[in-house]
């Protein structure tokens, strides 16, 4: 009864207080007219705001709702719990990232001016923090779920912020502040809550997981395959840049699945590869899109890129993962550093290759919609290609710190328990299936 009443409590707390803040802070932008939209606003982003918006934000949103909730939804036990947990975790995560965000990009005399563009820049926000949850699945209650989304919507907003508005690094599908970040800033929570114990039930946790892992896998990779390119081209404003995203991201990913059915077989006893490595390949070739999606000029590269991060996605899960355990003392539960810390990386450094490309030569129009300041002459190729380079150091070090803070207050005594009550509070928290365990 004690668990229950505090994770209502804290839900309480935490909704009131939004919408306290809603009301003080929270109004919809002005009309995109120049005669009522204060130039501060940027309205000429906001005329096409209802034009292009509406679709990919329905895209960004269902990929965040279901596609997540379904891949953290794969453990034995605490499957249909997870799926449930996940929504909440949304549902404040959403609203946080609304607010926190808006403080960063949209305040102006007192007010947070919102419009599709800051939904979809929330659920970006949201996407990230649904990664690093997969990293300390089934070791962390709710309630340290919902501080978890409260630090951690923060610090990504922070370092959002830094990259994109003040060094001006172009990372329109996420790889770095998205998969990188929320990568590193989980696998930092699960360093510091880490726990002895977990490593026997983990085991018989992947020894039961059998055919409920792999349905869930299969409808999670069929709306990855769906929605994913809408999701790493929805701040993408100009139709002709949003095309390139779409289809470099479609050619990374069949690419990286190919990849899996060439690998898994030599690294695995199965002949052919179970549903849930497919999956994973499926988010690794994605990932690696973020930053390079609308930079490749050629669909081969993109063919490349996805062929080589397929590769390295299942190498890390062979070989990679059990230092990570043994050495490092880092419990992955969905490993997402294979999936998306990895490959957020390699698509960071992909984007500062293809930077030194970016001349009117080869980009043409295009140039101004990706690099404007290139364009407009403010900055040289390479300049602006160390900048891309030096955001990867930044986002690792603020996804560490800020990891190691959230493990820290998550790890305070009156939120952390022994292995038998948190097991106790997970049957109250989680709906449980008790066969088979």
């Amino acid at each position: 009864a004690a668990s229950k009443l505090r994770l209502s409590g804290l839900c309480f707390l935490l909704q009131v207080l939004n919408i306290l803040l809603f009301a003080v802070f929270v109004r919809y932008s002005p009309e995109s007219s120049p005669g009522q939209c204060p130039p501060q606003l940027n309205c000429s982003q906001r005329n096409q705001d209802s034009g292009f918006q509406q679709p990919r934000f329905q895209d960004v949103h269902i990929q965040v709702l279901l596609s997540f909730g379904l891949l953290v939804a794969f453990l034995s036990r605490y499957g249909p719990g997870s799926a449930a947990i996940s929504i909440l975790i949304i549902a404040f995560a959403i609203q946080w990232a609304v607010l926190i965000q808006g403080f960063f990009y949209f305040f102006l005399n007192g007010k947070i001016y919102m419009e599709a563009q800051s939904m979809v820049s929330a659920d970006f926000c949201t996407a990230a923090v649904l990664i690093s949850i997969g990293a300390v699945l089934d070791r962390v209650n709710p309630v340290q779920m919902l501080l978890l989304a409260l630090l951690e919507v923060t610090v990504c907003t922070l370092n959002e912020y830094i990259l994109l508005s003040l060094m001006g690094v172009s990372d329109s599908g996420r790889s770095l502040t998205v998969h990188t970040f929320g990568a590193y800033f989980g696998l930092m929570v699960s360093r510091i809550l880490y726990q002895p114990h977990k490593d026997k039930r983990k085991r018989e946790e992947r020894q039961n997981m059998g055919h409920q892992r792999d349905v869930f896998a299969v409808v999670g990779t069929i709306y990855l395959w769906i929605f994913w390119p809408s999701f790493t081209s929805a701040t993408t404003v100009h139709n002709n840049a949003k095309n390139w995203a779409v289809l470099n991201t479609y050619f990374s990913l069949v690419a990286s699945t190919v990849a899996t059915f060439i690998l898994s077989p030599v690294l695995y006893e199965e002949s052919t590869p179970r549903m849930v490595q497919i999956q994973d390949a499926t988010l690794a070739g994605m990932a690696v899109m973020g930053m390079a999606g609308e930079m490749l000029i050629t669909p081969f590269g993109a063919l490349i890129a996805g062929f080589l991060v397929g590769l390295i996605s299942p190498l890390g899960f062979r070989f990679f993962m059990p230092v990570l355990h043994s050495r490092l003392k880092i419990q992955d539960t969905c490993g997402v550093h294979n999936i998306h810390g990895l490959p957020g990386i390699l698509g960071a450094l992909l984007g500062t290759l293809l930077t030194l490309m970016a001349t009117a030569d080869t980009y043409g129009d295009r140039l101004e919609l990706v690099f404007p300041l290139v364009a407009q002459g403010s900055r040289t190729v390479t300049d602006q290609a160390l900048i891309q380079l030096g955001a990867l150091p930044l986002t690792l070090l603020l996804a560490t710190l800020g990891g190691c803070l959230t493990g820290a207050v998550l790890k305070t005594k009156m939120l952390r328990c022994s292995p038998d009550a948190q097991y106790k509070e997970n049957t109250v928290f989680w709906e449980v299936k008790l066969g088979n365990c």
